[in-house]
């Protein structure tokens, strides 16, 4: 690839709509039933197909979702939750250092009644955070560190020597079970879960007294893995453009500059794009709420979200980006409640993109169009393609 690449001026933006992609309530899903008629003038103009971000049959995490998107293999790079949650947060980490996502949760008589501890707010979270920081420095020779995000998503760091990943997670993925103990998936990391276990018995004395977040689960134990950059690999002067902490970390390992200031509304996310239009080669611009309302499985606000896109489209497009990609880093049916295996929709719009007749930007539609069914590890090379930074291969 590095040897086809070559650069011009055109500019290339890719959008992610989190958890797009749905499955049919009442013979229509989220995208069917969403009125969306710029995104429907876009398609018209657009290459269609649907995107597989693993493999056939594989529920992606969002690591693994967007490292595909960007063009690795996520089977060969596995990165933890933690990690790109505490890189998005901009904290340090070294080899030293086990990363972990925290859900602040409710526990009732042994059950977990809310994963998200009623999706708390940011506020809450950070008041918890200073909480728990206050009583828990060290355990055994580890020095440990709460840092909050947003709603009810926080960072542990544990900083010490001998420290493994091969922890079993304690968050069982749905409400009205009991939480699972960190158990040792190996025998060098045994260490390793005597520390979590001693945490979290000190976590929940210290939580208690609180009415909603009185528990906390523990995901994506990761330490920073070595990725070869983006920016390097592609030849882009690349910035990332997201609200959320994980998508701001999984750009920022790959080499792509991240947007510092602090914004929260898809609104400023826009202005950014204007903002820093003159000064990249390639955008990535995340939006996330549509994934938060299919796994709250609420099919009609996941509707209006993507309403909301729509209305904002022409902004985007009044910027004559070369090319433009519209998809997503895995499905989120509300009828799922979560993510899912379904390939996600996926739009290709250039001056080079051949025409379709006038369709509806849906499943339906994608799964009819030009580009099929294929990896999402070859968006980069079509992107790179439809705005001529590939040259011919061969003679």
């Amino acid at each position: 690839m590095k040897e086809l690449i070559i650069k011009n001026e055109n500019k290339i933006l890719l959008i992610v709509l989190d958890g797009l992609g749905g499955l049919p309530i009442n013979g229509k899903t989220e995208l069917d039933k969403a009125n969306t008629p710029n995104l429907d003038e876009l398609t018209r103009k657009s290459e269609l197909g649907l995107v597989i971000s693993v493999d056939y049959g594989i529920t992606p995490g969002s690591g693994p979702g967007h490292l595909a998107l960007f063009g690795y293999d996520p089977l060969e790079i596995k990165i933890g939750r933690g990690v790109l949650e505490a890189l998005g947060l901009g904290l340090k980490l070294n080899e030293n250092t086990l990363a972990i996502r925290g859900n602040f949760a409710t526990l009732k008589n042994g059950k977990i009644v809310s994963r998200r501890a009623g999706r708390i707010n940011s506020e809450e979270n950070k008041r918890l955070c200073e909480k728990l920081q206050k009583e828990i420095k060290f355990i055994k020779d580890c020095e440990i560190e709460f840092h909050p995000g947003i709603e009810h998503r926080f960072v542990i760091l544990i900083k010490g020597e001998n420290l493994l990943e091969e922890i079993k997670e304690t968050d069982p993925q749905k409400d009205g079970l009991p939480p699972f103990l960190p158990a040792s998936l190996s025998e060098e990391s045994k260490k390793t879960s005597e520390i979590l276990k001693i945490l979290i018995e000190k976590g929940a004395e210290i939580l208690k007294d609180e009415e909603k977040a009185n528990y906390f689960l523990l995901r994506g134990y990761s330490k920073v893995p070595q990725i070869e950059n983006f920016c390097e690999r592609y030849q882009l002067k690349s910035l990332a453009i997201a609200t959320y902490p994980m998508y701001k970390g999984i750009a920022s390992l790959v080499g792509m500059d991240v947007i510092k200031s602090s914004i929260s509304s898809w609104e400023e996310e826009i202005e950014e794009l204007k903002r820093n239009y003159e000064n990249y080669d390639f955008f990535y611009l995340h939006f996330k709420e549509i994934d938060t309302a299919g796994e709250d499985g609420d099919f009609e606000r996941k509707v209006s979200l993507i309403e909301k896109f729509d209305s904002l489209l022409p902004q985007i497009l009044k910027l004559n980006f070369s090319v433009i990609a519209i998809t997503s880093d895995h499905s989120t049916p509300a009828l799922i409640k979560g993510h899912s295996w379904h390939p996600s929709p996926f739009l290709l719009y250039s001056s080079f993109s051949r025409n379709n007749e006038k369709v509806k930007f849906c499943e339906k539609s994608c799964q009819k169009g030009s580009l099929g069914i294929f990896k999402a590890t070859k968006v980069l090379p079509l992107l790179l393609a439809y705005s001529l930074r590939l040259k011919k291969f061969g003679a």
